[in-house]
């Protein structure tokens, strides 16, 4: 189905519009954003101002438009700590069913902290931990701290960037004076929460909204990285220390200059920086994670029935056929060439010196290897690459996306050199996963040539000098993928040290039963000694 959700923000008001699948992936269809400022002087004077409203009512009016032309089926609007807050709040959201036939739900902080943390399960499993999800809007922050994917304890503050910056720093720039009061007041305001976090020795803070993920965009600016997406990305508490010294010595007119700035947000990045900071000295987390499913994916969540995400494992397989149902990869030979890949991995791993988180992204990259095709046959693995790296795949760090999107490119022969620039840039130990990785993938594909599933089965031997495949095929005949396979052994020879061979299964007078899994890498791990 077609959801909308909007967020009538203290900031801004954002709406998303998406597909949604029973099983809570969703493809965004579109999206808007209308910087309008309804906290600005609410949160002391109490009232939400007149200028505000009319750009909120304004910009919601040209939301429900959109969404009727994009055939959105069901929205769902909400409004959070500006508006709750605020003493004309119910002649404001009467103003606005009026005007635009929206109902806006005014829900509580804990209900905004849950739906934020629905979100960030949703996107990134948060197994393990424990982690502590920060989400900085205008009037409120909201604190989860997480483990193995279940919330410990939830959180609502009065301490949003515009509030704090009305309140404190009233200087440009904010003078000493105005930021030891404000640090004072964090102290007060945050030190049971980030005590507890402390306590519970968490791993790593994760930011879930546009004005705290801006230090990590900036943090990437500063080492001179301009990262495709921020997702997953992340930024040490030193370098956010060091950002947060810089931002608060400069005035707001120099601010958008500041490399990684964003314009729109220049005149609350200090009290953002300033609370960043803070967060991650006291939690003792050691760095901040961006994640960029918050409040609006949440909405979505709840629209599709908010599937548990049930861990990390399930939402990065979920995410992966996604993709390749998208673009019309989720079919028999994608899956054909992963279940070869991991049947030749768990023969040669040892040899070749991958590990076991190795083989899932293998079977990864085999499920998307050809998702190129969407675009054009030719050279399709290119296309493949850029699919995969542009995609929102949820659970996995910008390097495992890297590292698959580098082996699904590198299936076919034309890229068995892997000389890349992208390849080059990684380290040596991804540079060695990815080669082990692209040699089995390409031989697997080879063993699927004509798409029709005829290898039943293989047995992998090896001797001296050589690594022999015998293939099964049944009752069927596999000359295609035996002649494919001719130019298709010659990454994973090199890597073993030993001749390749591809030979048709010999069969004696019985039939033997298909063999059964064996310890990784057992057989070529003897004769490697």
């Amino acid at each position: 189905m077609r959801f909308a959700a909007i967020d009538v923000g203290s900031n801004s008001v954002h709406m998303v519009i998406a597909d949604v699948q029973r099983d809570g992936y969703f493809e965004v269809i579109d999206q808007t954003k209308e910087m309008v400022r309804l906290g600005r002087h609410a949160f002391s004077s109490g009232r939400l101002e007149r200028p505000a409203m009319n750009l909120a009512i304004r910009a919601l009016r040209n939301f429900v438009r959109l969404a009727r032309v994009r055939r959105v089926e069901r929205i769902r609007a909400v409004a959070t700590s500006a508006v709750r807050e605020a003493r004309n709040r119910d002649a404001f959201i009467e103003r606005i069913r009026r005007e635009t036939g929206l109902r806006v739900a005014v829900i509580s902080g804990a209900e905004e902290a849950r739906l934020i943390f629905s979100a960030a399960r949703h996107a990134l499993g948060l197994e393990g931990g424990p982690h502590l999800l920060v989400d900085v809007g205008g009037g409120s922050v909201e604190l989860v701290l997480v483990r193995d994917g279940e919330p410990l304890w939830m959180v609502s503050l009065p301490l949003g960037v515009a509030r704090i910056s009305e309140e404190f720093l009233r200087s440009d720039p904010p003078t000493e004076g105005q930021v030891r009061r404000l640090e004072e007041h964090l102290e007060e305001q945050l030190s049971g929460p980030l005590r507890k976090a402390r306590r519970a020795q968490v791993v790593n803070a994760i930011g879930t909204s546009g004005t705290i993920n801006a230090m990590v965009s900036m943090a990437y600016a500063a080492r001179g990285e301009e990262p495709e997406r921020l997702h997953g990305l992340s930024a040490s508490a030193a370098e956010v220390a060091a950002l947060r010294r810089q931002i608060v010595a400069t005035p707001m007119a120099q601010r958008a200059d500041l490399a990684g700035a964003d314009a729109k947000r220049v005149d609350l990045i200090p009290a953002a920086a300033i609370l960043a900071d803070h967060v991650l000295q006291h939690s003792g987390a050691p760095r901040l994670i961006a994640c960029t499913w918050a409040l609006r994916e949440g909405l979505l969540l709840s629209m599709a029935g908010e599937p548990h995400a049930n861990g990390r494992e399930r939402t990065r397989r979920r995410s992966v056929r996604a993709l390749a149902r998208r673009f019309g990869a989720l079919d028999d030979h994608g899956r054909q060439v992963s279940r070869l890949s991991l049947k030749i991995f768990d023969e040669t791993a040892e040899a070749l010196e991958l590990d076991e988180p190795a083989r899932e992204l293998l079977e990864h990259a085999a499920i998307l290897h050809d998702v190129g095709h969407a675009i054009h046959h030719h050279r399709h693995n290119r296309h493949t690459y850029y699919l995969i790296k542009s995609a929102e795949l949820l659970g996995f760090s910008p390097l495992e996306i890297e590292v698959i999107a580098q082996a699904a490119r590198a299936h076919r022969k034309q890229a068995a050199r892997l000389d890349s620039p992208e390849f080059r840039a990684l380290s040596p130990s991804k540079r060695h996963t990815v080669r082990g990785l692209a040699a089995i993938l390409r031989l697997a594909d080879a063993l699927d040539r004509s798409h029709f599933g005829v290898v039943k089965d293989m047995n992998i031997s090896c001797s001296a000098g050589r690594l022999a495949v015998a293939v099964d095929s049944g009752s069927g005949q596999a000359d295609l993928e035996l002649w494919t396979c001719e130019t298709r052994t010659d990454l994973l020879s090199k890597l073993l040290n030993r001749t390749v061979t591809v030979r048709p299964l010999r069969r004696r007078a019985s039939r033997r039963t298909p063999s059964t899994p064996r310890t990784a890498g057992n057989r070529v791990k003897a004769a490697h000694r």
